[in-house]
Parts: structure tokens; C-alpha cells; sequence
């Protein structure tokens, strides 16, 4: 039996899954701790401090 192609959608649903498992895989991976943790004087933690004082007031 030789090599089948794929149809176009085919194609399209292989590359879209392999494409949802890698994000999966990378979003899954954060270790408390590791480099991926949020820095305490990043642009995030300021916003949400400034949001925190504003919803006090």
C-alpha cells in the first residue's frame, strides 16, 4: 500500500491538534517558583494593586 494524502480538512485537523496539545503542554507546565512565576514589580502586579486601591475607595 502506498502513502494515502490527507484531504485538505484532514490536514487542517491534524495540524490544528498537534498545534492544541503544544499549547496545552506549555500552559500546564508552570511550576510555582520557577522562571515562569510572575515578577512582584511587573506592569500586572501594578495594575491589580491600582485596582485594588480604587475599588477600596
Amino acid at each position: 500500500m502506498g502513502v494515502t494524502r490527507l484531504k485538505r480538512k484532514d490536514r487542517k485537523n491534524k495540524t490544528t491538534s498537534r498545534l492544541e496539545v503544544q499549547f496545552l503542554k506549555n500552559a500546564t507546565n508552570l511550576e510555582p517558583g520557577s522562571r515562569s512565576a510572575e515578577p512582584k514589580n511587573s506592569q500586572i502586579a501594578k495594575n491589580n494593586a491600582a485596582l485594588l486601591i480604587a475599588a477600596g475607595k
